[in-house]
């Protein structure tokens, strides 16, 4: 099937796509865990000559069950199909996980969503998937559904790297505590997300950095500091140093700071994706405006030197030319 389909729910799925391969799981930042999964996908999709579909949930399910948001997401939905994209997928199909949704029976979700709506070829799941009712729906039902209903199953573990498993868990508390390059590593990928540029207090520009400002969500729970980022405004791209947090001013609910060097243009109302390349420095407060100011040249300097010598982390990280 030529291009890439985006689904928002299976109630009507071209039947171009009908007979797929899926892997099914939330793949919150399409990790390099995750990833083994997917080539798995692929293989076998190619192998019997059918579409190779990522079936995922959105919003994730903890975010439904607690009393607030408090997921520290890697990926959103739209995120996660441009990854899926890149990939070499032929489509994601997103379903929308509420209450209700939760309460599907394990055999219902295989009758409806995989037989009825995709007719599967086969399903891949990692080997702590579960769905369904009160999560009844493990790898060992899977596999008992397949057999009965004519469709393969395989389950797969996630990728090791160190003594721990490679999962979005271990990559939030990484770039939680500002370990970019690691939370990158295990990603495979420079990490990246996506703001509508805002008006901010005009601050950066009264001190010669005026800055794309985004709003973050209540759970972004990177670290407060500084980075080196490159930032795509449509189909062009820039090199920028970023600030996340305010310590010297208000810092309840901080936006995320974008810097773009060499650049002046009015960009409010536009999206900015900010790819996270390297952490310069955690926050500081400083004695005054100049000590300030003198430290931004510093951290603009750090920046340039990271960009320049960064380097895609593999074949995904080219594709997505945030480095390169």
């Amino acid at each position: 099937m030529a291009g890439f389909t985006r689904l928002d729910g299976l109630d009507t799925v071209p039947a171009a796509l009908r007979g797929a391969y899926v892997a099914i799981g939330n793949f919150d930042g399409v990790h390099r865990g995750h990833r083994t999964v997917l080539a798995k996908l692929k293989a076998r999709a190619a192998e019997a000559g059918v579409p190779a579909i990522m079936l995922t949930f959105e919003p994730h399910p903890r975010d439904v069950f607690a009393p607030a948001p408090f997921m520290f997401r890697l990926t959103d939905g739209k995120a996660k199909a441009r990854l899926a994209e890149a990939l070499g997928l032929d489509a994601i199909a997103i379903l929308n996980f509420d209450r209700a949704f939760s309460q599907i029976e394990a055999e219902d979700f295989v009758s409806r969503f995989l037989i009825d709506a995709l007719g599967v070829t086969g399903v891949i799941v990692g080997a702590d998937f579960h769905f369904g009712r009160q999560r009844r729906g493990t790898p060992t039902f899977l596999k008992a559904a397949g057999e009965a209903q004519g469709f393969a199953v395989e389950t797969l573990d996630l990728m090791d790297e160190g003594d721990e498993v490679i999962s979005s868990s271990r990559i939030r508390a990484a770039l939680s505590e500002g370990a970019v390059t690691a939370a990158n590593r295990l990603l495979g990928y420079h990490w990246f997300f996506d703001g509508c540029v805002v008006k901010g207090d005009q601050r950066g520009r009264e001190l010669g950095y005026p800055t794309a400002n985004t709003m973050t969500h209540a759970n972004f729970q990177l670290a407060q500091g500084v980075y080196a980022v490159r930032a795509r405004l449509g189909d062009r791209l820039f090199d920028g140093v970023a600030a996340y947090g305010k310590p010297m001013f208000d810092n309840q609910r901080p936006p995320f700071e974008t810097h773009l060097f060499d650049f002046d243009e009015d960009i409010y109302g536009q999206t900015i994706t900010v790819a996270l390349v390297d952490h310069i420095r955690g926050q500081e407060v400083f004695s005054g405006l100049d000590e300030l100011i003198a430290a931004m040249d510093r951290d603009s300097r750090k920046a340039r030197a990271a960009l320049a010598a960064a380097r895609p982390l593999g074949e995904l990280d080219a594709k997505l030319g945030f480095v390169g």
